[in-house]
C-alpha cells in the first residue's frame, strides 16, 4: 500500500522533534545527529568513530532517553568474553533437579551501547555477527531471539590509539553506517562550558515511544524506489570494484550487496525525513559516504599516498552519472 503524503508529512514533523531534541542534548553535532537517525529509521546498526569525550556516549544515552528503550551498556575490554555479551548457562536448582538455565547476557536489550568496542579482541568482537545480521545468539547449540527492535550502536577509537584491535570486514558490514565525530568549534565548546558540568548528564524528555517509533520505521520501507535510483544505487555499488571505474584504480576490495541493501534503505529514511513519498538521487548521494567508508579496502598503496576510504567514495559520485546512458530513454526521463 502506497504512502500518502499527509502520512509522510506527520512522519517527517515527528522526526524533526526527535532531531531537535538530541541536538538540545548533544551540542554542535547537527550532521551527525541527522545520519544516526537516518541510520535508526533504516533499522540499521551504527558505528561512531572519534576520539575519547567528544559525546558519542552522551548521544546514545540521549537517544534510548528520546525513544524510550531500554538499553544495556557493554563496556568493551581486552579481557572480556564472548559469553559475557551474549550470555551463559548457569547450574541452578530447578524443579527438576539442577540443571544448566541460560542467563541472557546484556546483548538482550532493544537499544545496546558497545562501548569503545574496539578495545576487545577479535573473538569477542565475533560474538556480535550473528546477533546483528539474524537478531539471535546461539548458546551451546541452542538459539535465543532477541528483542525487537535491536539496534547495537558502537563506539570505537581511532586505530592509531593504544590498546585497539581493527574490526574484521565481517563485523564491519554489519553495520549500515560508520559515522566520524569530528572535535568541537570553538562557539560550542563555550556552549559546553556554560551549560554543561562534569557528572551531570543533561535533561531529555521523552518523543517517541515504541510504537510510535516502529510506526514510522515501517513507513520508511513503503516509501517508493523508483528504477532509475535503484539502477544508481547497483552502478554506484559496481563502481567500488577494482576494474569497474577509475576511482577503484585506489581499492583492493569492493562493497558487498549488502552495500547496496544499506544505501536504498537509508536513502528511503532520508526520503521520509524530507516529507517525500519517493526517493531520489541526492538522498542516495547523501548517505553514500556513511555507507561505504567501512565497506571498501584500499590497496597499500593508497594508503601510502594518504588517500582516505571518504577520499575514494567522493571520487566515485563524481565519476558515476546518476542517469545510465544503457537505460531506456523513458527512463532516463523519470
Amino acid at each position: 500500500m502506497s504512502l500518502e503524503e499527509s502520512d509522510v508529512s506527520v512522519h517527517a514533523a515527528k522526526v524533526r522533534s526527535l532531531i531537535d531534541a538530541l541536538n538540545g542534548a548533544v551540542f554542535g553535532q547537527e550532521a551527525l545527529v541527522e545520519l544516526v537517525v537516518t541510520g535508526l529509521l533504516a533499522r540499521g546498526h551504527l558505528l561512531l568513530e572519534g576520539l575519547p569525550g567528544l559525546g558519542k556516549t552522551e548521544l546514545v544515552k540521549a537517544l534510548a532517553k528520546t525513544l524510550e528503550l531500554e538499553t544495556k551498556r557493554i563496556q568493551f575490554t581486552p579481557d572480556l568474553l564472548p559469553g559475557d555479551i551474549t550470555g551463559n548457562p548457569v547450574l541452578q536448582e530447578t524443579e527438576r533437579g539442577r540443571e544448566f538455565v541460560f542467563q541472557k547476557g546484556p546483548l538482550f536489550a532493544p537499544l545496546v551501547l558497545a562501548d569503545e568496542i574496539n578495545r576487545a579482541s577479535p573473538k569477542t568482537q565475533s560474538a556480535l555477527l550473528e546477533a546483528m545480521q539474524e537478531q539471535r545468539v546461539t548458546v551451546l547449540g541452542t538459539t535465543h531471539p532477541l528483542p525487537s527492535p535491536f539496534f547495537v550502536l558502537a563506539t570505537q577509537n581511532p586505530i592509531e590509539l593504544e590498546g585497539t584491535y581493527p574490526l574484521p570486514e565481517a563485523q564491519l558490514d554489519r553495520f549500515l553506517f560508520k559515522l566520524e565525530v569530528h572535535r568541537n568549534s570553538v562557539a560550542t565548546l563555550e556552549r559546553i562550558v556554560l551549560n554543561r558540568e562534569i557528572g551531570v548528564e543533561p535533561m531529555v524528555e521523552k518523543v517517541l515511544n515504541r510504537e510510535e517509533f516502529a510506526g514510522i520505521s515501517a513507513a520508511v520501507r513503503r516509501i517508493y524506489l523508483p528504477e532509475v535510483v535503484a539502477n544508481y544505487i547497483a552502478r554506484l555499488v559496481d563502481a567500488t570494484h577494482p576494474g569497474a571505474s577509475r576511482a577503484a584504480a585506489s581499492i583492493q576490495f569492493g562493497a558487498s550487496p549488502r552495500a547496496a541493501l544499506a544505501l536504498a534503505s537509508a536513502s528511503k529514511a532520508r526520503a521520509l525525513m524530507q516529507g517525500r513519498i519517493n526517493t531520489s538521487f541526492e538522498d542516495v548521494t547523501a548517505v553514500a559516504k556513511p555507507v561505504l567508508v567501512h565497506r571498501i579496502v584500499l590497496r597499500y598503496e593508497a594508503r601510502i599516498e594518504g588517500r582516505s576510504a571518504s577520499e575514494v567514495v567522493s571520487d566515485l559520485l563524481a565519476e558515476v552519472p546518476s542517469h545510465s546512458i544503457d537505460l531506456p530513454p523513458t527512463l532516463k526521463d523519470a
